[in-house]
């Protein structure tokens, strides 16, 4: 099924709303090892792996914020700045699309879109180098846009309103625990994503715990998922 001309779902399609870093393409490694990277500069002893636990799914905003408040210290002016332009400058050399993803988006003819903590200048670099913005142009959506990140349901629900689609006829594609939970909160319906490398052993079950409906390991298997999901 297709959407209708002006983007918006026909009556009775359900939309596919994927996360982007860690679902779409394999960024997740890149991205905390970077932040880790320029925190130890600027003296925070973060590692990759603290990084990735406690920061993965949610907007660098928030990520900052947490980590002067936990310091007691502000992190240097222009960090924020320093961070996205290392970030990007790695994602466009060394940014893979996760493995399948063209094929599972090909298939997904039914109106899908992307939302992300990150920017919509990241998210759009994102898609550009690997290739799979011709899939969701112009239906990109940042947390940058709305009050409060992930976990909680607000980028899902501004989603919702501006596709003019309900939130249960909503299938959320994620990776990480807040993301499954924001989208719970949202009363749409998640999907647990654990084929990224940064993926461990648990997190099919942290997924589940925070209200995925399935876990898939490989995007072959979305399809399968989504049909499942949508009782067909």
């Amino acid at each position: 099924m297709e959407p209708r001309p002006d983007g918006r779902p026909r009556s009775g399609d359900p939309l596919v709303i994927f996360d982007c870093n860690g679902v779409l393409v394999d960024s997740e490694r890149i991205a905390t090892t970077v932040a880790s990277q320029e925190f130890m500069r600027a003296g925070f002893p973060l590692t990759p792996d603290i990084v990735a636990r406690y920061f993965t799914g949610r907007r660098p905003a928030d990520m900052f914020a947490e980590v002067e408040i936990a310091a007691r210290r502000k992190l240097p002016a222009n960090f924020a700045a320093t961070v996205a332009a290392a970030t990007l400058q790695r994602f466009r050399t060394e940014l893979r699309a996760t493995p399948h993803m063209a094929y599972a988006l090909t298939w997904l003819r039914g109106p899908k879109c992307v939302a992300s903590s990150s920017s919509l200048d990241r998210i759009r670099v994102i898609l550009e180098t690997t290739d799979l913005i011709r899939y969701f142009e112009p239906n990109l959506f940042s947390a940058n846009d709305v009050p409060n990140g992930k976990p909680a349901p607000d980028l899902l629900l501004h989603v919702a309103a501006k596709t003019g689609t309900a939130p249960a006829r909503c299938i959320v594609v994620e990776d990480s625990p807040v993301g499954v939970a924001a989208a719970a909160a949202a009363g749409m319906t998640p999907i647990g994503f654990v084929g990224g490398s940064h993926a461990g052993t648990h997190l099919g079950a942290h997924l589940i715990a925070a209200g995925a409906r399935s876990v898939i390991a490989d995007m072959r298997a979305l399809k399968r998922a989504v049909i499942d999901l949508r009782g067909w």
